[in-house]
């Protein structure tokens, strides 16, 4: 009887062949395969709810494993989401609150923005004493591989540097610097052939990796620099998407003033909607390579993004709708993602969990699912989702999110508690709070504080606790703040940087559009 069918005879029979239960089983651990997407939305996917962009390979990850519908990244920007994901640990806790190179202080200024408060500093390397979820991995046993976008700190807080065995293109940068085409400049992935796709070139490294430790058990991480600005996609790609906006109905305006900046309203980019189906394709490239090799069955396949859709700032890609707001923003849009988790044998196909959730609950549930002990001390705020996994309920916990800086993208300086159904957010500028229940207003509409005054009171209260145990920093009054020149740029933004973009939607969407560079690796995108 060979491993599968074993294993399958065992969950017949209603056991739990976890290797944690049965220690003097000789046969190898589960594999690991975690993909990472950049700045993907919640609703940037066909298997949730997008009628414009297609991706029938990450759809497979979704259909064939469980959706957590309440799937959070641990923040609105990408570099603190990354090392929650490898502590297990709250921005707060570990202190890379803003995404790395982001200016703080007085330097912030320099900005352009003229806003009120003055970020705080945050940490800009990952630090050295934490057990990161690959040293955990490695420690038990694991051959471990990085692939794509790092953005955890300078060389010497490199992926090499915490865990992993092999790194292929992960260092300080935090997009793709020469574009996702090759020739392009990266320090630990020498450039391939002119047109080469960097998105399926870290595929093909991925799924080489893999054939090469087929052997022994394995921790794979693939971290797409997709879909990260610039945008880039091929002819091809691009005049598919054009042809698919035009049958649904071009809308006549696209974008919408927010707080600070203009937000993409309706997903209709065919150049962002191309680089979203490249990224997808090299999903397929890892996920037929496991089936080539006969690993499917005993690997454990996780696919989620740092943060919410691009809906303002950087590229303006993708709304997010009918989620508010985007990546760097405190609300849904900006902070809650694609969440899935696949295990043949143990987790039922097509199966979901609505449980609030994050990113610093990968870390213990992956050793859970491996047979591994906790490391409580290292991941301090997550907690293993074997109980959800198992259709078994989970004691209410407090998910918290501390962002006190601006977002490039027009995201406010702000701290969120989520429990339960409710989730308040607090404003470092004036100090206002505001109070969902998200479970009947998952859009943000109606501020629900002043109705219920004593329980936004309380969560206000074990939200700054939390703050105040593990050292947060506040931003701070800027002494030099001047309203007029607030004003004046905010003015510019609605009546000259909106109108920009509505031009620029709709050159994307014509025929005639020419990206002026004879478009990119048409030759070589697969």
């Amino acid at each position: 009887m060979n491993r599968m069918n074993r294993f399958s005879a065992w969950t017949t029979l209603g056991l739990l062949p976890f290797w944690a239960c049965s220690p003097d089983v000789s046969e190898p651990k589960p594999n690991v395969l975690f993909i990472l997407a950049d700045d993907l939305g919640y609703h940037d996917l066909s298997c949730m709810d997008s009628e414009y962009y297609e991706t029938p390979n990450i759809d497979r990850i979704a259909h064939e494993g469980m959706i957590f519908t309440n799937g959070y990244a641990a923040c609105q920007v990408c570099s603190p989401s990354r090392a929650s994901i490898m502590t297990g640990q709250f921005p707060a806790r570990h202190g890379i609150t803003d995404w790395i190179g982001a200016r703080t202080g007085e330097e912030w200024r320099r900005q352009g923005r003229f806003n009120k408060l003055l970020p705080p500093e945050y940490v800009h390397n990952l630090p050295s004493e934490y057990i990161t979820l690959p040293e955990a991995l490695k420690e038990a046993g694991y051959k471990t591989f990085f692939a794509g976008k790092w953005h955890l700190g300078d060389e010497g807080s490199w992926p090499e540097d915490h865990g992993f065995d092999i790194n292929k293109g992960g260092w300080d940068r935090g997009g793709p610097v020469g574009g996702f085409y090759a020739p392009w400049e990266n320090p630990r992935l020498p450039s391939g052939p002119d047109g080469e796709s960097l998105t399926m070139r870290l595929a093909h490294e991925t799924a080489e990796f893999m054939k090469a430790h087929q052997d022994t058990s394995f921790f794979a991480f693939l971290s797409f620099y997709a879909v990260h600005a610039p945008l880039q996609t091929t002819q091809e790609k691009w005049s598919k998407y054009r042809q698919k906006a035009e049958e649904m109905g071009i809308a006549e305006t696209g974008f919408e003033m927010g707080h600070f900046l203009p937000i993409r309203q309706v997903q209709d980019n065919p150049v962002y909607a191309g680089l979203v189906e490249t990224m997808d394709d090299a999903v397929g490239v890892v996920l037929n390579a496991l089936e080539e090799l006969g690993l499917a069955d005993n690997t454990i396949v996780i696919f989620t993004s740092d943060n919410g859709g691009v809906s303002a700032g950087d590229a303006f890609a993708t709304s997010n709708l009918p989620l508010r707001g985007g990546k760097g923003y405190q609300f849904e849009g900006g902070i809650r993602e694609p969440y899935f988790i696949k295990m043949p044998g143990l987790i039922k196909a097509g199966s979901t969990s609505d449980v609030p959730v994050s990113g610093t609950d990968f870390y213990p549930t992956i050793l859970d699912l491996i047979g591994e002990k906790q490391l409580p001390h290292e991941h301090a705020d997550g907690i293993s989702l074997l109980p959800a996994i198992q259709g078994k309920a989970m004691e209410e916990r407090p998910l918290i999110w501390h962002y006190p800086h601006y977002g490039n993208q027009g995201g406010e300086p702000s701290s969120i508690i989520r429990l339960g159904e409710w989730k308040l957010i607090h404003y470092y500028e004036d100090g206002r709070e505001e109070l969902y229940n998200l479970s009947t207003d998952p859009e943000e509409t109606t501020d629900l504080s002043g109705e219920n005054s004593a329980l936004a009171k309380q969560l206000s209260e074990q939200l700054f606790a939390f703050l105040n145990e593990v050292g947060a920093r506040f931003p701070e009054k800027d002494p030099e703040y001047n309203e007029e020149l607030e004003r004046k740029h905010l003015e510019w933004d609605k009546n000259v940087r909106l109108p920009q973009l509505e031009k620029q939607r709709l050159e994307f969407l014509s025929e005639d559009f020419d990206p002026g560079n004879n478009w990119w690796g048409s030759a070589v995108d697969n």
